[in-house]
């Protein structure tokens, strides 16, 4: 990234531009109140609450992108089962955040890998820059970073999105496998930041909660489909680390979930069952992305799956975990969860899915 320096011009100017650095600085100060004290391992209630200002939606291969962006704040990125906080820079100016789903079915997409580039007069100011996968309890999952402008103006913002690393079956089967561009016209300017709204929870933080899911008719909600809209017959629910579990069978696999082989006559000579797992968060039921997880089933004593879950978006299933498995009722089914999810977390999840403990069900239906 670019960061510009300027220099003032003078002992008035010198003079100005502390005034408003110190302006700016209480501003921030304001809008980043201290965290809460003794925060739970688990979601909870942030301290405050934010908005945020809607730039516009572009079409991109299979994809729609919304861009967005508030004011800087303070986010944790994670690294295996560790967090490490991201201090506000001084030379921050925006927060800015990616939207994307499927054009076709509204389903919000979770990925990682897309890189911003912005210009403005030609000259370029961030090129090629990662923006981190990352979940919040208004906005669920999206990709963020906070980054510098140059102030009021108009700026050129180039988005990349690259293939999708998971898997992808059903009607997905086949698509999001090329890398496209949305681009978007940025009109910035401070005063508008400054509008943005912000509210401080001094009598909810802490709270074993979370805020609700932000409306916008422009943008989709990335939550999980719901227990009884899963797929299949669903055969067991548990929980760990505080996210849940919601464990699924399909009698046969969608299209793409791997196994699959035809005969000249072109139909599937594999009809095991799939098991997928749906893992996420508690209240607002987001998905939980970017984790390696594993299954054990055993059935009268004797193992009969032992093996990881492949990370998998399907427009029914939604983002889950799943593998070819035969899981049948009274069958001992236990969840381990190999690497917490690698999203970067807003303030109220930070603490929570990282340290797992084996899930385990009996299997009832």
């Amino acid at each position: 990234m670019h960061r510009r320096r300027f220099l003032a011009a003078g002992a008035t100017a010198a003079s100005v531009g502390l005034a408003g650095c110190r302006s700016l600085f209480q501003t921030r100060s304001a809008r980043s109140p201290p965290l809460v004290e003794d925060r739970p391992d688990a979601v909870y209630v942030p301290s405050h609450v934010e908005g945020m200002e809607m730039v516009d939606t572009a079409e991109a291969g299979d994809y729609t992108v919304a861009l967005t962006y508030s004011f800087p704040h303070r986010f944790w990125l994670v690294n295996g089962d560790r967090t490490n906080q991201v201090e506000i820079e001084g030379s921050d100016s925006v927060h800015l955040m990616t939207t994307v789903w499927d054009t076709d079915t509204g389903t919000v997409i979770p990925t990682d890998g897309i890189r911003t580039t912005i210009t403005s007069d030609g000259e370029t100011l961030v090129s090629g820059e990662p923006l981190w996968p990352m979940l919040s309890q208004n906005m669920g999952v999206h990709t963020g970073d906070n980054l510098e402008l140059d102030g009021d103006g108009t700026y050129e913002v180039e988005v990349d999105v690259p293939p999708l690393s998971a898997r992808r079956t059903g009607g997905f089967r086949d698509r999001f496998d090329e890398q496209v561009t949305a681009d978007f016209s940025l009109a910035f300017a401070q005063s508008t930041l400054d509008e943005i709204s912000f509210e401080r929870l001094q009598d909810r933080q802490g709270e074993r909660d979370a805020l609700d899911p932000m409306e916008m008719d422009m943008l989709p909600v990335s939550t999980a489909p719901a227990v009884e809209d899963l797929p299949g017959t669903v055969v067991g629910e548990g929980s760990s680390g505080d996210a849940r579990f919601v464990a699924t069978r399909l009698d046969s696999p969608p299209a793409g979930a791997g196994g699959e082989s035809t005969d000249e006559g072109g139909d599937s000579s594999d009809e095991r069952p799939y098991l997928a797992v749906s893992m996420r968060t508690p209240y607002n039921g987001y998905p939980l992305p970017l984790a390696a997880l594993s299954a054990t089933v055993a059935r009268d004593g004797e193992t009969v799956f032992d093996g990881p879950l492949g990370a998998t978006v399907d427009p029914d299933i939604g983002y889950h975990y799943g593998a070819l498995a035969d899981v049948q009722s009274g069958d001992e089914l236990a969840i381990t969860v190999d690497t917490p999810p690698q999203v970067s977390r807003h303030e109220g999840y930070e603490t929570a899915f990282l340290d797992f403990a084996e899930t385990s069900m009996t299997v009832e239906k």
